[in-house]
């Protein structure tokens, strides 16, 4: 009898320490967190007008060349050098232009996003320590989580609080405005 209770305080014991585990989809959490939705959404927005900006620069770059094929025949040959030079450089400063602002757009939309990724890992912790979770793993396309016992998935569980979270933090910011 002494033996069983002995056997019985240790597995106590130790189900008392097992460490409490979980693990998320990383790619799941960030891909419908809602506010990383709205980011893409705006940042799609962004690239079209400025595409509608570099589109209507270029037709006018395009009318240029035409008019200058049409009037080229009465040109000189040093009148055709000069305009083709002049053509040359503005077709490359149109080029920096694109490529600067489409860098610009791409920059600011990486800066956004990390900011984004830092606020969902920053909740999976807050999440992990309001429910005595000892770890929290993430898992990826990579399946960096080969295997987990049926019910170690909580990605929906925390999606569902982080989302709902979002939208009480923002009604209550539409509230004050």
């Amino acid at each position: 009898m002494k033996k069983f209770a002995l056997i019985f305080i240790a597995a106590l014991a130790i189900s008392c320490n097992q460490d409490k585990t979980a693990y998320v989809d990383n790619t799941v959490l960030i891909k419908e967190y809602k506010n990383m939705k709205a980011t893409e959404e705006r940042f799609n927005e962004k690239s079209k007008e400025m595409q509608k900006e570099l589109d209507a620069v270029a037709k006018q770059f395009q009318n240029e060349v035409e008019a200058f094929q049409q009037q080229s025949a009465s040109m000189s040959d040093e009148e055709l050098q000069k305009k083709r030079t002049q053509l040359m450089q503005r077709q490359q400063q149109l080029q920096q232009q694109q490529q600067a602002k489409s860098q610009a757009l791409r920059e600011e939309s990486d800066k956004v996003i990390d900011s984004l990724i830092d606020e969902v890992k920053g909740f999976v912790v807050d999440y992990g320590k309001e429910h005595n979770y000892t770890y929290i793993f993430g898992s990826n396309e990579s399946a960096n989580i080969m295997y987990a016992k049926e019910g170690k998935d909580i990605t929906q569980d925390v999606l569902k609080e982080l989302n709902g979270i979002e939208e009480t933090t923002s009604k209550s910011e539409k509230k004050e405005e």
